[in-house]
Order: structure tokens, then sequence, then C-alpha cells
């Protein structure tokens, strides 16, 4: 370990402690996790589920696991670092975020999720605290109770923090299936909209009520084989208590957030859609247009044979108020030396220089072609020959009166 120097702790789980440190080698920030438990023998770390798990998965939005280190019959795990995790986020923020944020998260978690079922493991453990951030980034940690699909039950009943937990596990269920997971998933949903959680229970029992009260009872099929269903029936006795509405508890959600989080905190774990049906889900499902990001004028990058970059605009159907031919334009560029008359303040409140062509004729189609310049005190820069072409048609004749109130501002990059 004489590579990694340890900046500072970052948690203490059950398992281990999590630490930042720096890779001496290559000056990485890293996520160090030192395990709890001896190791005396190296047969004994390959068999470790986290291992194991985090080994056959690779994919963007799952911790990627760096290396191992065995010293001193302890085991290290070097992990990539993130800054922080969502229970964070959540606990940091004064108001709750927007659905376009959530979706950003949620869709990461189904991702990551998906692929990881698809591998064969489901993770038991999923809550804010084990969802890793850094910036928009997300990805899904803490593997140490992850399990195979394949593996035979009776699985571990002690799984996932109390208030994502399961009712099948709540219910002591010896065989369940990743739909654990996908209820975690509706728990954490519906708390980023409400920034608290939806089932804060104090103990097992009053989990289970907590769920009961929210949701209602639930029909005999929906418990699975091996469930205690009696420890449900004894808690509710013979109330009836019909759900709740969810968009009460949550009303900063859309229709459509309702309806997943519904789904996916269903009683029955067959209801509850999977990763990739979840990500299908309308929620998701948003035609949002984005638009393409704007290159910065000043990282044009010109060639050694001078490209000419040129701006073309079409002005066309202006009306035959001088007014509607107005346009200011703001370019930051190097120009070359142009046939053009430099106006200072041709506008009350414009200080830039102004360039006007003078050869413009009255024309109802007329091409004009402007070279930008940008004169100082000791005359005009011309490190490069950037251009500004205007095509004209359709428009009202009177181009001679109107072309005075087009003006151009050039700043020196």
């Amino acid at each position: 370990m004489e590579r990694y120097k340890l900046l500072r702790e970052l948690g203490d789980g059950s398992c281990g402690h999590v630490y930042k440190a720096r890779d001496m080698r290559t000056y990485e920030i890293v996520a160090v996790k030192r395990l709890k438990r001896k190791f005396c023998f190296w047969e004994e770390y390959t068999n470790l589920r986290e291992v194991k798990a985090l080994r056959k998965m690779n994919h963007p939005n799952i911790i990627k696991l760096k290396e191992v280190v065995k010293e001193n019959n302890e085991l290290f795990f070097i992990f990539e670092y993130m800054d922080g995790n969502l229970y964070q986020l959540i606990k940091e923020r004064e108001k709750p975020f927007s659905e376009e944020v959530i979706r950003c998260f949620m869709s990461q978690v189904l991702h990551g999720l998906s692929h990881m079922h698809k591998k064969g493991f489901f993770h038991r453990d999923l809550k804010p605290e084990n969802l890793l951030v850094t910036n928009d980034v997300l990805k899904i940690a803490d593997f140490g109770l992850a399990r195979e699909v394949s593996s035979m039950p009776p699985y571990t009943q002690y799984v996932s923090t109390r208030w994502y937990r399961a009712p099948e596990v709540l219910l002591q269920s010896p065989c369940y299936t990743p739909a654990v997971d996908m209820w975690a998933v509706g728990a954490i949903l519906a708390e980023l909209f409400t920034l608290t959680p939806l089932f804060p229970g104090e103990s097992e029992i009053d989990q289970l009520y907590k769920v009961y009260s929210i949701l209602g009872m639930p029909d005999s099929t929906a418990f699975t084989i091996g469930a205690n269903n009696s420890r449900l029936l004894d808690l509710v006795g013979h109330e009836v208590v019909p759900p709740m509405k969810l968009s009460d508890i949550i009303p900063n959600a859309s229709l459509e957030a309702i309806d997943l989080i519904t789904q996916l905190l269903s009683w029955d774990p067959s209801r509850r859609p999977d990763a990739d049906q979840s990500l299908q889900h309308p929620f998701f499902q948003v035609d949002a247009w984005v638009p393409c990001p704007l290159s910065d004028p000043l990282e044009l990058k010109l060639s050694s044979k001078r490209a000419k970059p040129n701006l073309e605009l079409k002005l066309q159907d202006f009306g035959p108020d001088p007014d509607d031919c107005f346009l200011g334009l703001t370019l930051a560029v190097k120009p070359s030396v142009s046939n053009l008359d430099v106006v200072q303040n041709v506008s009350q409140g414009v200080g830039e220089n102004v360039l006007f062509c003078t050869d413009f004729n009255d024309n109802s189609d007329q091409s004009v072609f402007w070279t930008l310049l940008n004169p100082d005190q000791n005359g005009v820069h011309n490190s490069a020959e950037t251009s500004l072409s205007l095509s004209f048609g359709s428009a009202s004749a009177n181009w001679s009166s109107t072309i005075s109130r087009i003006f151009f501002s050039a700043f020196a990059a």
C-alpha cells in the first residue's frame, strides 16, 4: 500500500472503512476501501461476492474496481473516486429536485441495474448512500450484499437498509428475486421528489406497517412462496386500510412519475417492472429538444492555408418599415483589411467599432460581401481573413434606406 497515500476518511460501514487517497505513481485520486475482516489466504478474497460481481461488470453507471491489494492479512479495494452520494445531495437540498434532474439520476440507476441483472447479479442494498455522484454522473456502489441470481435460496433475510427493503424480505421470504432492487428504486424515486424517505420505519414491524398504511392491504396472491404472511395479518388484524393516493403524498410529481412509482412499489414482486421495462415507461419518454452546443468563436483554428470561415445570413420577406430590417451581430475574430468605413458609436448605447459597406447598390436581389476588421491605434490586425456574406432577396425595394440600420460589431480575439 506504499503506492497509495491516504488523505482522509470518507465513511465507516459494516464491512470496512473508506478513504480518499492519492495514487503516488499517477497522482490520481482514488477511493480505498479497507475491509475489517482479516484474510489469511488469497482464496478467501477470490470468493468474496463483491469481487465476483465487480469483476463481471463493466458499465459507466457501476463503480469501477481498479485494483485489489492484500497486505498483512488485510484487504484493500481500490475504486475510482466519486465526489459524494445521492444521500448527501438530498440532505443538502433546500427545495426539491426538478423532474428533469430526477429523471437523469434514475435513468442512470436503471441502466446500471439492467446491466447488473443481465450479468446475473442483484444488488440487495440499493439506497441513496450507495449511489455515488460526481457532477451529473451516477454510479451504483457497495456490492457487499450482492448475490447471484442463479444462487440457491434460502437467502439472507437482513438485506438492504430497512427503509428501502422490499415487503417479501420484511415478510421473511426465503426466496426472492431482483425485484427487490426494483422496490428500492421506487422508494428512492419517491424520495427524490419529497426529500424525505417514503417508508421511514423504526423497526421491521414498524416498516411493514408504514408500507401497509400507504399501499393498503394486498390480496393473497401478492405474497411470495414461503413468506411469513401471518406477520402482516397479525399486525393489521381485521382493520382494512384503503391505499393512499401517492399524488397526495408526492404532490410535485407528474402523473407519469406517480404511475411508475406505483408500479415499482407493488406488493407483488412479479408485477414490478424490471429495469428495462422501467426505462420504457412514459416517465422517461420525454421529447426534449436539446440544442447543439455552439462553438466558441475565440476557439476558431485557422489552418496554415488561411481558410476563410464565412457567415451567410439570408434576410427575406421584410416589411416596408425600416425597423423591420435591423440586425446586430457581434463577432470575436481577428479579421483582415477591407474596403470598409469605420464608424464609432453609430447607435446610442453601442460603443464598439461599427463597419459599413460603402459601395452597396440598391438592388432587389443583391449579395453583399464584407470582410470584418478591428482597427486599433496603429492600424489594422490582419492575421486572418474572416468574411461575412449577406444575401438579400424578396425584400422591400428601399434597401438603400434600410441598409443603414444593419450594423456589425467586431472585437479583436
